[in-house]
């Protein structure tokens, strides 16, 4: 890290007015009360929203502003990963060199609407960019930090393959979700998925390793009539021994369709006929994103890229189904040469 930072070479800023009026104030800084000697040692402004609402797809800003750019500063945006529980650093800047990091490198910049802007702008953003991020201002014997929230409106689901339950240790469970373009949920968003209304009785992994499961009618075979209601956890579970299901979250794509072309087709019929209209196989996340976002509300049970079975419902009713919740039902993975279902198709930006 050291190195990395030297090699931005000193701050460019020349101080001018500002630095002869910043020399002033240190010069005067043992006078002041601690109190007021602790306002002034806070160069990075709390950001009004520490929460930033994107789709993904769409371009995000993570504001990070200084109130004064001190001698030889440097700004270090990293983002908190809940899987290993450390921080992936993202960019290092001093105001006028900089140096990206890691996988976001690509899609990442600098703001620098002003001097004093070393906010971070996101492109094209993706399911795995929700989180927690910091901005670090690195200077000398004392560092300062802000943490901002990029959230997605997403949707969880559960999701198993076809020969079982509990057949996911989490790496195989994590791989399973990121091909049905969605990725392992985390804690609070399998929480705010059970307040509104996921009740699932099999338990999944989520993205830090952990493993539970959200109940919202308390039955005997989860757990029994006498618990209350809550997001279950089994906690910690070995990450290449234990097996059980996923919980995957996804989210709405900017540009994107999906759609159901009527039909009695096998697996391979409903891929063509969406290929057809060049198109393809909607992925079990497509469909839930198409239900949560786009309303999508089909009684007809169609042919998805992973072999299953489903069809989305907004309006629940007895021909439907008969369930009372809106929800995506399931039939399974029937055999793929099965000639009785339609096919839903997605079509991207």
């Amino acid at each position: 890290m050291t190195d990395s930072l030297k090699s931005l070479g000193p701050s460019p800023y020349p101080w001018g007015a500002a630095g002869r009026s910043l020399q002033c104030c240190c010069s005067s800084l043992a006078s002041l009360s601690p109190r007021r000697a602790e306002l002034w040692h806070l160069l990075l402004i709390t950001p009004l929203h520490p929460t930033v609402h994107t789709q993904r797809g769409a371009t995000a800003t993570l504001p990070c502003v200084l109130r004064a750019l001190p001698h030889n500063y440097r700004v270090k945006w990293s983002k908190v990963e809940p899987a290993n529980y450390g921080e992936s650093i993202i960019i290092i800047t001093n105001g006028l060199f900089h140096k990206n990091y890691g996988p976001l490198s690509p899609r990442v910049r600098l703001r620098h609407s002003h001097r004093y802007d070393a906010s971070l702008t996101i492109t094209d953003v993706a399911l795995e960019d929700e989180g927690r991020y910091r901005c670090q201002l690195v200077n000398g014997l004392e560092d300062e930090s802000i943490s901002l929230t990029l959230h997605l409106e997403g949707v969880v689901f559960p999701y198993q393959p076809s020969n079982g339950r509990y057949k996911f240790n989490y790496h195989e469970a994590k791989r399973a979700c990121e091909q049905q373009d969605s990725r392992l949920a985390t804690y609070q968003q399998l929480y705010k998925a059970w307040t509104e209304g996921l009740d699932w009785c099999n338990a999944g992994w989520i993205l830090d390793g952990t493993v539970h499961y959200p109940i919202i009618n308390s039955r005997e075979p989860c757990g029994g009539r006498l618990l209350l209601p809550g997001v279950r956890t089994y906690g910690a579970r070995d990450k290449q021994k234990d097996r059980f299901d996923a919980f995957c979250f996804t989210s709405a794509l900017q540009g994107s369709q999906v759609y159901f072309i009527r039909g009695h087709l096998n697996f391979k019929e409903a891929g063509q006929a969406c290929r057809n209209q060049g198109a393809a196989l909607a992925k079990v996340g497509q469909l839930y994103s198409a239900w949560k976002f786009s309303q999508l509300d089909r009684c007809d049970g169609g042919w998805l890229a992973d072999g299953s079975v489903r069809y989305p419902i907004t309006t629940p009713r007895q021909r439907c189904g008969g369930l009372p919740e809106p929800g995506v039902r399931s039939f399974g993975f029937p055999s793929k040469e099965m000639r009785t279902y339609g096919s839903y198709c997605f079509v991207g930006k």
